[in-house]
């Protein structure tokens, strides 16, 4: 009776463990289709035409590293930099919105 108990348990953990990482997934690509919506800078913007754009940033940090990175934060993104030119732009946690329930993730 204890296998069949830990068994089951077993099979059901299992169970929430992939649905956890399918719904991980879903807001994954969500995320990707949102931001892909919005309009941010994009790779290969310069400085200056992203300051242009979109304001001046929340905070600024300063380059690190080699090649030299640095990052500006908006309010619901930020823009990584490599030198001047726009390596990439990322979401901040929340800013996504999970259709089904209606509440971000």
């Amino acid at each position: 009776m204890t296998r069949m108990v830990l068994a089951l348990t077993l099979v059901f953990s299992t169970g929430l463990a992939q649905l956890g990482i399918a719904q991980a997934d879903v807001l994954l690509i969500e995320e990707v289709r949102q931001s892909e919506r919005m309009n941010l800078p994009v790779n290969g913007m310069s400085r200056d035409e992203v300051h242009a754009r979109f304001g001046e940033p929340v905070s600024k940090r300063a380059a690190v590293g080699d090649p030299p990175i640095a990052r500006w934060n908006y309010a619901s993104w930020s823009v990584y930099f490599e030198y001047e030119l726009v390596l990439f732009t990322v979401l901040h946690k929340g800013v996504v919105i999970d259709k089904k329930s209606n509440t971000a993730n």
